[in-house]
């Protein structure tokens, strides 16, 4: 379910509430307080939500017990310190069970899967397997039309999707997801949530196709004929009414703060001057609209039900906004207003980031020089939204030439050095994205991005390290980049990335290591690490793709002068039988460097042995033999060449 990346998340969908007790004592009998009088669970974990809320109940003593210890005029520092992790462990029970009873029932079985499957103590099959099969069944085929009915009525019955109100509630948990994100939605994984519901609420609705009104979904309305007969209005549910008119919605569209307005209202709301929630009078995180697709089914299944014309549909746009608006946002991303260049930036960021023809409209109207200047804004959050803006307009291969032509490398480099985290890491995505055209990566190399990835890659958080790795392997492809990455240190860096015991990148490290050894500053610097044993131990255990890698860097290393040290320490490290399995079991690329290390180590081998008899004055009896025969036929079936 990334585009960032391989992890759900949650967030609790209630406002902070007021400044928590003082003491460690007051606030665990606090936090117990709260998760207790969280309502009901309605979905299929109830058993195991429930069991969770009882163990935590059991605390309750405890909590009394260290409130009559702890009514002394200072806590105890002991028993704060002992206290702190079972209360952060609380408060994230308490958001999470905040979640299951509140937030979105589709979502729910995502998070509690992935859960359960990283639990040491799970046992095989577990509650959410069957169910989360169910929603990977309808995922991987979004375009099938005849699904299988059993396989729907199940995730109704299971996610307790069976009424008008639950649909609508459903759909507006996965909005209110959304909008606690800031704007940043989960992208790809929303879509399919919304997907997924869509199919149900048509599905549950073609079973019962009278269905309701919100407030009481079960009520059988009269047909049309006889409504015709006694000429009695048909009330419109308040939920499909839009607040401001009053009337019914034909295209509800959902604003930052979560709440749905019919387009043309809302439009004339926003283009009147006001930037907060007609309803809420909070005030606008951003101006783009989104629309809320499930609603506008309902109302379409409700219209149909009684007689009346469904909402007519908007013609499809090439933007999520007309072209007015997006004149009016490059006009305020070239205004001297500071609050206006980050509103619009911001708005253009989310344009550009779901919607192929967003971007391609966005930078033909001219937005890339806008943005270029705003790299350079004071504010963080504005460096931010203008970068990544320009990371989701250069996946569009269209937009990459005018984005370097335009000069935005400089700026982007500079966002690199300078902004915050969010701001480095895409910065430095931004640059991946640009150099995947050859001509690029000297360009990029050429205006001090190297040195600020290797900066991102030493400091960085995780995904900031990846993102720095990734976009240093992709310029080191140029040779004239090699060096000025060695110069700038990345081998130490990623040296320590291999040996990390946690292990969770090397893959780029390694990669990085088998291009850089192509490099006579690279090869130096590699030599100098000292790490003749970890490449052995990486052929001997590693993945196919950090073998082959492993054994590129010990061919590189094994040249030359010096190779006959490498030679010899890797014989001491127990190279030759895994160098075999490699040349036999390997990937092509693998066994080539395999063949060719056996090659050289025969070699060297026989030179070892003819030294050492010259010394002693005795008979060649060293044992090659067969192991020697067998090189050669390997060497024969490699290529003739050395790739990369």
């Amino acid at each position: 379910m990334e585009e960032e990346e391989d992890k759900l998340y949650y967030s609790p969908l209630h406002s902070p509430s007021a400044p928590p007790p003082s003491s460690p004592a007051a606030r665990l009998s606090a936090l117990l307080e709260e998760i207790a009088a969280i309502p009901d669970f309605r979905n299929s974990f109830r058993k195991l939500l429930h069991a969770l809320s009882r163990r935590i109940k059991l605390l309750d003593p405890l909590a009394e017990e260290l409130l009559d210890k702890g009514s002394g005029p200072t806590p105890d520092p002991a028993v704060q310190r002992t206290l702190e992790p079972l209360l952060a462990a609380l408060g994230e029970a308490k958001d999470f069970l905040n979640f299951a009873s509140e937030g979105s029932k589709i979502y729910l079985v995502e998070l509690i899967h992935s859960q359960l499957k990283r639990a040491k103590e799970q046992k095989n099959n577990p509650p959410s397997e069957e169910l989360h099969r169910d929603l990977l069944s309808i995922y991987n085929n979004p375009y099938e039309i005849n699904l299988d009915e059993e396989i729907l009525q199940n995730l109704s019955d299971k996610l307790h999707l069976i009424t008008i109100s639950d649909l609508k509630q459903e759909s507006l948990a996965m909005h209110e997801m959304v909008v606690s994100t800031g704007g940043n939605d989960p992208g790809e994984s929303i879509e399919k949530m919304c997907m997924l519901l869509k199919k149900i609420k048509d599905f549950v609705q073609t079973r019962n196709p009278v269905m309701g009104t919100i407030g009481n979904p079960n009520v059988m309305l009269p047909d049309a004929k006889m409504k015709s007969q006694v000429s009695v209005p048909i009330p419109i549910p308040d939920e499909f009414r839009c607040p401001i008119s009053l009337e019914l919605m034909q295209d509800p569209v959902i604003v930052s703060t979560g709440q749905t307005y019919e387009r043309v209202c809302i439009e004339k709301w926003l283009a009147s001057g006001h930037d907060t929630c007609p309803s809420t009078q909070q005030r606008l995180a951003h101006r783009s609209l989104t629309t809320n697709y499930v609603l506008r089914s309902l109302i379409t299944q409700w219209c149909e039900s009684n007689g009346l014309d469904p909402p007519k549909r908007p013609a499809p746009s090439s933007l999520s906004s007309p072209r007015t608006d997006l004149d009016a946002l490059l006009v305020k991303l070239s205004s001297s207003d500071p609050e206006a260049q980050h509103s619009a930036a911001g708005e253009i960021r989310l344009l550009a980031k779901r919607n192929a023809g967003n971007r391609l409209s966005i930078a033909q109207a001219g937005a890339v020089p806008l943005l270029k200047d705003l790299l350079f804004s004071p504010d963080m959050r504005t460096q931010e939204h203008a970068v990544t803006a320009l990371l989701n307009l250069s996946i569009c291969e269209e937009n990459k030439a005018g984005i370097m032509t335009s000069g935005c490398v400089p700026g982007i480099v500079f966002v690199l050095k300078n902004g915050n985290m969010e701001a480095r890491e895409n910065a430095a995505a931004t640059l991946f994205s640009l150099s995947i055209i050859d001509e690029n990566k000297v360009t990029i190399g050429a205006m001090g991005a190297i040195p600020a990835l290797v900066s991102l890659l030493s400091d960085g958080s995780h995904r900031g390290k990846k993102d720095a790795a990734t976009a240093l392997f992709n310029l080191c492809i140029y040779q004239g980049n090699k060096g000025k990455a060695v110069r700038s240190g990345v081998v130490p860096l990623v040296m320590g990335l291999v040996t990390d015991p946690v292990g969770s990148m090397i893959d780029e490290a390694m990669a990085i290591l088998a291009i850089l050894a192509s490099h006579p500053e690279g090869k130096i610097a590699i030599g100098t690490a000292e790490a003749v044993p970890v490449f052995v131990d990486t052929v001997r255990s590693g993945s196919a793709r950090n073998r082959e890698n492993a054994a590129a860097v010990l061919v590189h290393l094994c040249n030359g002068e010096e190779g006959g040290k490498f030679l010899g320490w890797a014989e001491e490290c127990g190279l030759l039988g895994p160098i075999r399995d490699l040349a036999v079991n390997g990937t092509d690329r693998g066994k080539r460097k395999a063949a060719l290390l056996l090659e050289k180590m025969s070699r060297f081998l026989v030179r070892k042995q003819e030294e050492s008899n010259q010394e002693t004055g005795s008979g060649s009896g060293f044992g090659l033999g067969r192991g020697s025969g067998l090189v050669h036929e390997l060497v024969e079936q490699s290529q003739a060449h050395e790739d990369v």
